[in-house]
């Protein structure tokens, strides 16, 4: 395998601070205009539809962010793969990770279709609790998504690749076309053809094909690294097991975040909720708004994450961990600001979604606890993908694991058990305290590991 520095990857060139900014900016608009598609369509469905399309949208949560993490499986572990073997100028095993990351993502999502197909209409019942309006909505919502995720699986390859090509900026400018459409076809199929939570889905499938058509095409004209006709030069089976070892402790992460959802929603029809369909329509609206709040983090965690992966493969240590500590701050001074608006504003935001009084007072009451000390996130997250980007997948999962898939169901059932339903959102303050806790050990590990052998976190094998 070749390990010289390819002469054409500004990542290796370009100073750590003005590299990261020319990556962050473009993810971040990227995600903050996905983001806001989801907040414009909650706000469609929450003022021409009503509570019940919040609550069906809130119930199928846990399943989107399923699909999220299965979709991420596969672009996060290639990504990994892919920005060390573009750093070693090793293209031929780009080529081939690129294909492979192909092959899995449909062997995934026609997976993911077959059992829906055979427990889809179970799921929507049990969760939404009898045989009503919002069982067909959660129903419908999940089909046309899930019938969906071959186009999703597809899209979030080709995205993450160009990401490692370090054409961010291009990729910026086309979502935003791309998102301001899909807004478009999401308020003539929700307002004015009425179509409901099927419109609200379908515009979401059809906005994600018009992205795939674009990024692929792409290649036929400016090329990069990896030309179209590569796929079909590769093998689709190849690097599966490495590209789901790398994918797996972000994957697990979402996984985690479905499995908390689920949880929440779980605890509130046990403990028996005054109000369980108004609780649940602010909860959706409160997944909502964190969804977005997250989006930036996840832009700043994957640009680090590209740059500090071509960088390790390129053997330029030194740069990687200037990335790492500039991601690191960038984040905690986001999350700083998120906090202050979501604890200050919580009632402000809440009504931007729904007319309810109740609703809109359920989403205040639930905000201020669970975004009291939101700060941590961020840098949480950073560190988990930086370790993932070096090749370090047992303390990636740690980090990015022990959150959604440990603390919070574990806090929320307890305190739903002991306490009742109000205190079930003072689960996720003490999950976020717990979760940097946690990460303060590992990082102290990690740096204790780099005195032991001299050569720091850099020592995370070769770029395949």
């Amino acid at each position: 395998m070749s390990s010289r520095q390819s002469p054409e990857n500004r990542f290796l060139t370009a100073s750590p601070g003005r590299i990261f900014a020319a990556t962050a900016f473009p993810m971040i608009a990227i995600m903050v205009m996905n983001g806001m598609l989801g907040i414009i369509d909650a706000v469609f469905l929450g003022h021409f539809v009503g509570a019940e399309a919040m609550a069906a949208v809130g119930m199928a949560f846990p399943v989107l962010m399923l699909t999220i993490a299965l979709s991420t499986l596969v672009s996060g572990g290639m990504s990994s793969l892919l920005a060390r073997q573009l750093g070693a100028d090793d293209r031929d095993a780009a080529k081939s990770t690129f294909a492979g990351a192909h092959g899995l993502a449909l062997m995934i999502a026609s997976t993911l279709i077959v059992i829906f197909c055979a427990g889809g209409w179970a799921f929507a019942l049990h969760i939404a609790g009898s045989d009503g309006p919002i069982t067909g909505m959660v129903w419908i919502f999940l089909a046309i998504t899930v019938f969906g995720t071959p186009i999703q699986f597809l899209l979030g390859v080709h995205a993450d690749a160009w990401r490692n090509e370090g054409r961010a900026g291009l990729m910026a400018l086309m979502s935003l076309g791309v998102t301001l459409i899909n807004i478009v076809l999401n308020y003539i199929l929700v307002v004015v053809l009425e179509f409901g939570v099927a419109g609200s889905a379908t515009g979401t499938v059809l906005a994600q094909a018009m992205g795939l058509l674009l990024l692929a095409g792409l290649r036929r004209f400016i090329g990069g690294m990896m030309p179209l006709n590569s796929l079909w030069r590769n093998r689709w089976t190849g690097s599966w097991k490495r590209i789901v070892a790398l994918g797996a402790p972000v994957s697990l992460g979402f996984i985690g975040m479905a499995l908390s959802a689920a949880s929440v929603v779980l605890a509130l029809r046990l403990v028996g909720s005054a109000d369980y369909a108004s609780t649940i329509g602010a909860y959706g609206i409160v997944t909502r708004i964190f969804g977005f709040a997250f989006l930036p983090i996840m832009a700043i965690a994957m640009a680090m994450q590209s740059i500090v992966g071509n960088n390790v493969g390129a053997r330029l240590y030194t740069r990687s961990d200037a990335v790492l500590r500039i991601a690191a701050a960038t984040a905690l001074f986001y999350c700083v600001l998120v906090e202050v608006l979501l604890l200050s504003e919580g009632t402000v935001v809440g009504a931007a979604f729904v007319a309810d009084p109740d609703v809109i007072g359920e989403v205040g009451r639930m905000l201020r606890p669970m975004a009291s000390i939101y700060l941590f996130s961020g840098p949480v997250l950073v560190l988990g993908l930086y370790f993932q980007a070096i090749g370090q997948p047992t303390r990636a999962a740690l980090l990015t694991m022990v959150k959604p898939f440990i603390l919070l169901p574990v806090l929320v059932a307890a305190a739903a058990a002991m306490l009742g339903a109000n205190a079930i959102w003072f689960a996720y303050p003490l999950a976020d305290g717990l979760a940097a806790i946690v990460a303060a050990l590992v990082l102290a590990d990690a740096l204790k590991a780099r005195g032991d052998a001299g050569v720091g976190l850099k020592a995370v094998g070769n770029p395949s």
